[in-house]
C-alpha cells in the first residue's frame, strides 16, 4: 500500500514538474496554466512530505521486512589470536642478526655510493626498519610465496636471497644488475625468487599484491603474498579497492603497513584522521594487528599468526608494523620535520639490531662471534660495491629492449 501511494504521488509531482518545464520551453503558454502548474507542484510536494513523515512511523510490512533483515545481517569481523613474541633458538637469532646486519651495512654503503655520484635518481634507505622485513620474510617459503613492496625495497630483495652484488649493480645502473641496469633503486624484480618489485608509484603495489594473492589462490599452490606499503600510501584510494576485492575473494594476502611515522615527510598524526592503521580494513571485514616493528622477534611472531590465518583460507589480514627510519625519506631529504634528538633517542633505545644483540648475549652467544659476523658482512658488502663499480653500463642497444613482454 505504502509503495503504491508513493508511486501515485510522485507520478503527479513529476507530471506537474513536466508542465513547468514545458512552460519554460514555450513562453507563449497561457500564464494561468503555467502558474497553476507551479502551485500544483508545490502543493503535492508538501502533501507528499507530510505523508512520508506520517508513514515513517507505521510498522514495516511486506518486502521491506526482508530488506531490513538483509541490511541488519552484517558479516561479523572475526580476528586471529593475538600474536606472541617468537621463541627463537640461538641459531635462529643469529640468522636474524646476520640478515638485519646485512641490510644495515648494505644500505650504509648504498648511501656512500650515492654521495659519490655512483647511484643516480632516487634512493630510499631501509636503515632502522630492518626488523620488519627480517621478521616477516624469515617465515616465508622462497619460491612458493611472493613479496611486493614500494621503493624502499633493497632489504626485501636481499631477504629473497638475491645476491647483494646484483642488487648493488642495479643500484649503480650496470648491465650486471638484476634488471640489467635499467630499473635502478625503485624497479627491481626477480620472479624466480618471488620478488615482484620495487614500485615507484605510491600505493600501486597494493593492488598488484592483491593480484598476486589471486594468482596463488587460482593455482592452488598454497602461497601467500606479502604486500608492503607505508603509512603515507595507507591513504591512497586504490589501497581500499584492493582491500575490497581481497576480502570478497578471501585472497591469501598479508597487507603489511610499514608505519615509519613520517611517510614522505609529514607526521602520521597530521596526515591521517585514523592513526591506528591496523583498523583500516575493518569496514571490509579484514582484521588487523598492530606490531612492534622494532623487535624482530615480535615481527616473526606476527608472521606466524598472519601466515597461518591466510594459508588456512580465512582471507586477507593487515599488519601495522610500528617502525622508524633513521634517514630521510630519500637521500635528498634533509628530514627537518623532526629533531636530531628524536632520531638519536630511537637509535639509543629502540634499535632493532642492538636489541637483538642483547638477546644473543643473554643466550650465551660470545661477542667475538658477533664481531666475526659483522666482519663477514662488511666483506660481502665491499665486494658487492666493487663488483658494481667494475661492471659495464648497459649497451645503447638495450635502450629499446624489455619494453613489452611480447611482439604485437
Amino acid at each position: 500500500m505504502f509503495y503504491g501511494c508513493r508511486r501515485r504521488y510522485w507520478n503527479r509531482v513529476n507530471f506537474a514538474i513536466g508542465g513547468v518545464l514545458h512552460g519554460l520551453r514555450k513562453p507563449r503558454l497561457d500564464r494561468v496554466n503555467f502558474d497553476a502548474s507551479i502551485s500544483l507542484c508545490v502543493s503535492l510536494h508538501r502533501r507528499a512530505s507530510r505523508f512520508y513523515s506520517a508513514a515513517s512511523t507505521l510498522p514495516v510490512k511486506g518486502p521491506f521486512v526482508a530488506k531490513a533483515a538483509v541490511k541488519a545481517d552484517k558479516p561479523t569481523l572475526t580476528r586471529p589470536p593475538e600474536p606472541k613474541r617468537y621463541k627463537a633458538t640461538p641459531e635462529e637469532m643469529l640468522s636474524f642478526y646476520r640478515d638485519m646486519l646485512l641490510i644495515r651495512r648494505f644500505e650504509e654503503k648504498a648511501g656512500q655510493l650515492y654521495g659519490l655520484g655512483l647511484i643516480g635518481g632516487f634512493c630510499h634507505l631501509y636503515i632502522g626498519q630492518e626488523a620488519v622485513a627480517v621478521g616477516l620474510q624469515s617465515a616465508l617459503e622462497i619460491g612458493r610465496d611472493s613479496v611486493i613492496t614500494g621503493y624502499r625495497d633493497h632489504g626485501h630483495m636481499l631477504l629473497c636471497r638475491i645476491e647483494p652484488k646484483v642488487v648493488m649493480a642495479e643500484l649503480t645502473g650496470r648491465q650486471a644488475g638484476i634488471s640489467k641496469g635499467k630499473g635502478g633503486s625503485m624497479h627491481m624484480f626477480d620472479v624466480a625468487k618471488g620478488f615482484y618489485g620495487g614500485h615507484g608509484i605510491v600505493g600501486a603495489q597494493v593492488s598488484l599484491g592483491a593480484g598476486l594473492g589471486f594468482g596463488h589462490k587460482y593455482r592452488g599452490d598454497g602461497g601467500v603474498c606479502l604486500a608492503y606499503f607505508g603509512d603515507g600510501a595507507a591513504n591512497q584510494g586504490q589501497v581500499y579497492e584492493a582491500f575490497n576485492m581481497a576480502a570478497l575473494w578471501d585472497l591469501p594476502v598479508v597487507f603489511v603497513i610499514e608505519n615509519n611515522q613520517y611517510a614522505m615527510g609529514t607526521s602520521v598524526q597530521r596526515s591521517s584522521a585514523e592513526t591506528h592503521l591496523f583498523r583500516r580494513g575493518e569496514s571490509f571485514t579484514i582484521p588487523g594487528i598492530q606490531v612492534d616493528g622494532m623487535d624482530v622477534l615480535a615481527c616473526r611472531g606476527a608472521a606466524e599468526v598472519a601466515l597461518e590465518w591466510t594459508r588456512s583460507g580465512k582471507g586477507p589480514l593487515i599488519l601495522e608494523m610500528k617502525t622508524y627510519r633513521y634517514r630521510g625519506h630519500s637521500m635528498s631529504d634533509p628530514a627537518k620535520y623532526r629533531s636530531r634528538d628524536e632520531v638519536q633517542s630511537m637509535r639509543d633505545t629502540r634499535d632493532p639490531i642492538e636489541g637483538l644483540k642483547k638477546e644473543l648475549e643473554a643466550a650465551g652467544i660470545d661477542e667475538a662471534k658477533l664481531k666475526d659476523i659483522d666482519k663477514e658482512i662488511r666483506t660481502i658488502v665491499a665486494e658487492a660495491a666493487d663488483f658494481a663499480e667494475q661492471s659495464p653500463e648497459p649497451d645503447l642497444s638495450e635502450l629499446h629492449t624489455d619494453v613489452l613482454v611480447g611482439q604485437y
